[in-house]
């Protein structure tokens, strides 16, 4: 048993931050490096980094939490101490950083803040029932998206920061309830899965209009983590099956599940499950342990990072095989 508590990449998937149950870690995802390491001798669950600048998210948990879990405290990592606090009445589910917002998920409302020393509050977005806290907010300085759970059963909402005068945009994306939320690095691709865990489906976030989708299996799993690559023509997920799919956006590359290349004139009779892309490749984890997934920078391999406490980056090519090229467990590295 570790005293993770849990695991989170940074915008550009460079770094990710680790809660402890003794206070918070960072690393660069590759080369695997321990770069940071707070004691606080007591719990933080949610950390949220800001690219690689020196403020971090903090908000505590754990069996002892270092902060109240309904507040949200801004760490800078130079000064080393807590320099912007705010406060809520109920528990915070997630936090998203970019330089001039910070967005707090509770758990049936979305707050939107100026990133100041004093922040103001300047939005406030209803959501479904949103236990996860899912919420993701584009990093890009050319796109303020923000997208979250809408207020109806597996929809989503796109909204445009810079212009909230227009109506947000309404996805009914899944038939179940959201477990998973994922944007692409400019911001005009969402990917969504449903708690079904079968489908991931990709929208423009401009227009509304589904631009793919992806089968990971025909059986039910829990999707713990979707992320594009940084050009976004591959996509990868991690689900409790304990595998990671890789799935190409280009359509000269994979499989789209057919029973013969030939038979157009029959689609319009099949069910959707042969309209769907599957993965090209796929990875599998020796841990049943919650995961989180992305491409190194020059996609050439996936790394995973798990819960309890194991980092694996497999190398893989476009035929489809992978190799386990690392393998480590990151927190009992002291190489600061």
């Amino acid at each position: 048993m570790t005293n993770l508590i849990s695991c989170q990449f940074n915008q550009d998937q460079g770094c990710f931050a680790c809660g402890m149950q003794d206070g918070f870690r960072v690393y660069n995802s590759h080369p695997l490096k321990e770069r940071e390491r707070q004691d606080f001798g007591s719990g933080i669950s949610i950390v949220e980094m800001l690219f690689r600048c020196n403020y971090v998210a903090l908000v505590g948990g754990g069996n002892k939490p270092q902060f109240s879990p309904q507040k949200v405290m801004i760490w800078d990592d130079l000064k080393k101490k807590v320099v912007i606090e705010i406060a809520f009445a109920l528990d915070v589910k997630c936090v998203r950083l970019r330089r001039d917002r910070i967005v707090v998920a509770l758990e049936s409302v979305i707050k939107v803040f100026t990133f100041t020393q004093s922040p103001q509050q300047i939005h406030v977005f209803d959501t479904s029932p949103n236990l996860a806290g899912l919420c993701e907010l584009c990093p890009s300085s050319n796109n303020s998206i923000l997208v979250f759970p809408g207020k109806t059963v597996g929809s989503i909402e796109v909204v445009n920061l810079e212009n909230t005068d227009e109506k947000p945009l309404a996805i009914q994306a899944h038939d179940g309830p959201i477990s998973c939320i994922a944007l692409n690095l400019k911001g005009n691709q969402v990917a969504t899965a449903s708690d079904k865990g079968t489908l991931i489906r990709i929208w423009d976030t401009t227009t509304g209009h589904q631009i793919n989708e992806l089968r990971r299996g025909s059986g039910n799993a829990n999707i713990h983590c979707i992320n594009f690559n940084n050009d976004s023509t591959m996509l990868c997920a991690s689900s409790d099956r304990g595998t990671v799919h890789i799935f190409s956006l280009d359509e000269s590359i994979g499989n789209t599940v057919r029973t013969s290349p030939n038979s157009n004139q029959f689609q319009r009779f099949l069910p959707k499950y042969f309209n769907s892309k599957v993965s090209f490749c796929r990875c599998s984890l020796p841990t049943s342990s919650k995961s989180i997934c992305a491409f190194t920078s020059d996609s050439s391999a996936v790394m995973a990072i798990c819960n309890d406490g194991t980092y694996y980056r497999f190398n893989f090519n476009l035929k489809g095989e992978s190799t386990r090229e690392y393998f480590a467990h990151f927190l009992e590295m002291t190489d600061l």
